[in-house]
């Protein structure tokens, strides 16, 4: 499959940059407007194309790839997860699926040290009271938050990420607990001076904050349950920056509304958006997935992606195929 007859049907508006490369290398088929395609229109690109350039919100299951007929031959996802693409429904029908790796890392480190640094000390409440005409002037006792430095940090999931979050958090005086299914490398462990915790449950009543990062499966699913939720000290906080449907978000709020977990900061959402119940929690920073949103990061997406399709279209294997029942993003598995 020559690259220069290759069709490629792009999902989504995607960095100007990119989109001109992709139409400089294939017979490109651009998506115009920033809004996902209705289910019927996504199959029918699909069957106009050997390639989908494909984005988070696409869902693509299994009644998807039968719909999308013969011609189909690569799923192109720009991003890193891709929980929302039924892989071995794909392979089925001799679909490839590549992702995009080794990209997001610091940026979205960048955004849960922010969130680690904000929750506790309260930041999102303070701007909400001057926005609100609610500052009564400087007082020795009013907002007073939590001192970050010396508290104890529980990464769940301690891939590229969560290795990016512990160098930060060491950085600003934490010290790093984490649970994966098994111990990171040695030399690794020792060089970040952190915990390994076999029980999640241990860890999680032992820690100040907990920082969730690993990729969304059947088996993560609400990995941090009601029950879980629960084993946490009344003034420990909850970071997500990975995928919402981790956390069970109504216990979250509950328990922030009845004051037995001090806050959260939220990047994704077990819905999407955050239900009512989260946005009328007091101290919870709530921000709308911004934790891969830098142009140097979308723009490298969008090379990896090329990358892929390029290689895909030369008759080789492209260096970032998903396989099936490994973990797509590349993080560890709890």
């Amino acid at each position: 499959m020559s690259s220069t007859r290759i069709r490629v049907g792009v999902t989504r508006r995607l960095p100007a940059s990119v989109e001109a490369r992709l139409s400089d290398l294939f017979d490109t088929k651009l998506h115009d407007r920033d809004t996902p395609l209705s289910a019927a229109a996504l199959v029918s690109l699909a069957q106009d194309v050997d390639v989908l350039a494909a984005t988070l919100g696409d869902k693509l299951d299994a009644a998807f790839f039968e719909a999308a007929g013969d011609r189909l031959k690569l799923v192109a996802n720009f991003g890193a997860g891709t929980d929302h693409i039924d892989i071995a429904a794909a392979n089925e029908r001799g679909i490839t699926v590549t992702n995009t790796p080794s990209v997001l890392a610091e940026d979205a480190a960048d955004m849960a040290m922010a969130l680690i640094v904000a929750v506790p000390r309260r930041l999102a409440e303070g701007v909400r009271a001057l926005e609100d005409g609610n500052f009564p002037g400087w007082s020795p006792t009013w907002m007073l938050g939590r001192r970050v430095r010396g508290k104890k940090l529980g990464i769940i999931g301690l891939g590229r990420v969560g290795e990016a979050i512990a160098r930060r958090a060491r950085a600003f005086g934490l010290s790093i607990h984490y649970h994966n299914r098994s111990p990171i490398n040695p030399h690794m462990e020792e060089e970040l001076e952190a915990t390994y915790w076999d029980s999640l449950d241990q860890m999680l009543a032992r820690v100040d904050i907990v920082s969730v990062n690993c990729p969304h499966t059947p088996a993560t699913f609400h990995l941090l349950s009601r029950r879980r939720l629960e084993l946490l000290q009344p003034h420990a906080y909850v970071v997500n920056i990975s995928r919402g449907e981790i956390v069970d978000e109504e216990a979250l709020a509950d328990m922030i509304e009845g004051g037995r977990l001090a806050g959260a900061g939220l990047d994704v959402y077990e819905r999407g958006a955050p239900s009512e119940k989260l946005l009328k929690a007091p101290n919870v920073v709530l921000l709308p997935h911004l934790a891969s949103a830098t142009v140097e990061s979308r723009v490298e997406m969008g090379e990896r992606m090329i990358i892929n399709i390029k290689m895909f279209a030369d008759g080789h294997k492209p260096p970032d195929r998903v396989i099936l029942g490994l973990d797509a993003n590349r993080e560890p598995n709890p």
